[in-house]
């Protein structure tokens, strides 16, 4: 039962949701620290405009890169050159993310950067105390 509550499920559940769209895996780590969750994603050849990052459902993390990789590289030479492997983001290629986030963390205060072909997402906690899930319910003798 304390599978379906935890946010890693989706890593155990759905694999696919951790995938390109061309099948290769968008590397991530995501580290907690007392203060924060971190996540960081391999995403070689995108710039900061290519990636989007927002927060869907409430707390779905969904990061989505559209048409980055090398094509400037070869500009303007697209019929000299043939691509025969694009391992490192080196071919055009989309890919979206997405990590349901555990319920302590503060969704407005979210910031992203992205240097060196690693994008850097960080999530801060919420050190309040959240009210209890549980509710008492009265039995009585006729409902």
């Amino acid at each position: 039962m304390a599978l379906f509550s935890d946010p890693f499920r989706r890593f155990l559940l759905s694999p696919t949701i951790f995938r390109t769209s061309s099948g290769s895996a968008a590397l991530l780590d995501w580290v907690e620290s007392p203060n924060a969750h971190i996540f960081k994603i391999n995403v070689p050849g995108y710039s900061k405009e290519d990636i989007k990052v927002q927060v869907e459902d409430g707390n779905v993390l969904v990061v989505k890169a559209v048409g980055g990789g090398k094509k400037d590289e070869f500009h303007g030479k697209e019929k000299e050159i043939v691509w025969h492997v694009a391992e490192r983001g080196g071919g055009k290629g989309d890919f979206s993310r997405e990590i349901e986030l555990p319920e302590n963390v503060k969704v407005d205060q979210i910031k992203a950067q992205v240097e060196n072909g690693v994008l850097t997402i960080v999530v801060p906690k919420d050190a309040t105390p959240k009210p209890s899930k549980v509710r008492n319910i009265n039995i009585t003798s006729k409902l």
